[in-house]
């Protein structure tokens, strides 16, 4: 009979503070800038994924534009995760971080 695998012990490290904290901060979505795609293309990408009206994505796709940049969406990891896989999906470069 062979020997089954050995159970080994995991030292668990505490939670400290500034851990806790990371947890409780909310997750944010970016949109960057790319020679790719149309403005009117990134702003429909905007109200037909986030249902932005037409003011509100058009504003964040100058943003994209102008500075390179724009936050579109936040919340916890898991939604910003789907988010940024979505967008994705529609050809836009996203990437997500935790908000400052």
């Amino acid at each position: 009979m062979t020997p089954g695998p050995v159970p080994v012990e995991v030292d668990e490290p505490g939670i400290g503070h500034d851990e806790a904290t990371d947890v409780d901060r909310p997750w944010i979505v970016l949109v960057w800038n790319d020679p790719i795609n149309l403005m009117s293309y990134v702003s429909f990408v905007f109200q037909k994924l986030f249902g932005y009206s037409t003011a509100k994505a058009d504003r964040l796709m100058l943003d994209v534009h102008d500075k390179g940049r724009a936050v579109v969406a936040n919340g916890a990891r898991e939604k910003a995760e789907l988010d940024v896989f979505r967008l994705h999906e529609h050809g836009l470069w996203a990437t997500m971080q935790q908000d400052d």
